[in-house]
């Protein structure tokens, strides 16, 4: 099975174009004031009509509330809500139930007891994202650039499947990909020149990468 890949927090038509030219399976849009990566509704509604039946589109945000994620949805129409916030299993369901649309729900990990606490979301989310634990004081609850131990999940079971996110680029994704045992990957600042500005030349090597992967896995 092919390793499916998100290109998150993309801003412009290049970079929506390039993720989907090189088979990503997945591109984000985040709606986070505090992030580098923040996008408006309408701006990414321009970018939704590109990429329309083309990848699964998805929004990300933060603790947001109805009234935001209605406008948002409204103009976007998306395929997947990410919450990267502090919500509860009970406000997973909730927004699940508001928009019919399935929902990831992210986690920061650093330690295994991180992995238990997920266990409350089993049956709720329809997918998790596993990112590295943000550093103190830090504004952004992801896109840090940083890892956590890729080995804390080759034990990990679920019924629930997974991304992996967290400091993902060109030089380390082969490396975490066979330790984790990751299917799923999320990337948003290891194919960037600078916070918030894709490079579209990054984005069509990490995507071959991957595919080379995938390809020499099926010739093993």
């Amino acid at each position: 099975m092919a390793i499916q890949i998100k290109i998150c927090g993309l801003t412009t038509p290049a970079a929506v174009e390039t993720a989907i030219s090189g088979g990503a399976s997945h591109i984000g849009y985040i709606f986070f004031a505090k992030s580098p990566r923040n996008i408006e509704p309408d701006d990414a509604a321009n970018l939704a009509d590109i990429a329309r039946d083309k990848v699964i589109q998805t929004v990300v945000t933060v603790n947001a509330d109805d009234a935001f994620l209605d406008e948002i949805v409204g103009k976007v129409s998306p395929d997947l809500l990410q919450l990267h916030g502090s919500e509860t299993s009970e406000r997973v369901r909730e927004i699940k139930n508001r928009f019919n649309l399935p929902v990831m729900k992210a986690f920061s990990i650093s330690e295994p007891q991180d992995l238990e606490d997920v266990k409350a979301y089993e049956g709720v989310a329809d997918q998790f994202l596993f990112d590295a634990k943000p550093p103190e004081g830090a504004d952004l609850p992801g896109g840090n650039g940083l890892s956590f131990d890729w080995n804390l999940l080759r034990d990990f079971t679920s019924s629930t499947p997974y991304m992996l996110s967290g400091g993902l680029d060109a030089e380390n994704v082969k490396e975490a990909i066979l330790r984790s045992g990751a299917e799923a990957i999320d990337l948003s600042s290891g194919v960037e020149s600078a916070p918030g500005i894709k490079d579209i030349a990054k984005i069509e090597t990490l995507l071959k990468i991957v595919s080379d992967l995938h390809f020499e896995g099926k010739s093993k």
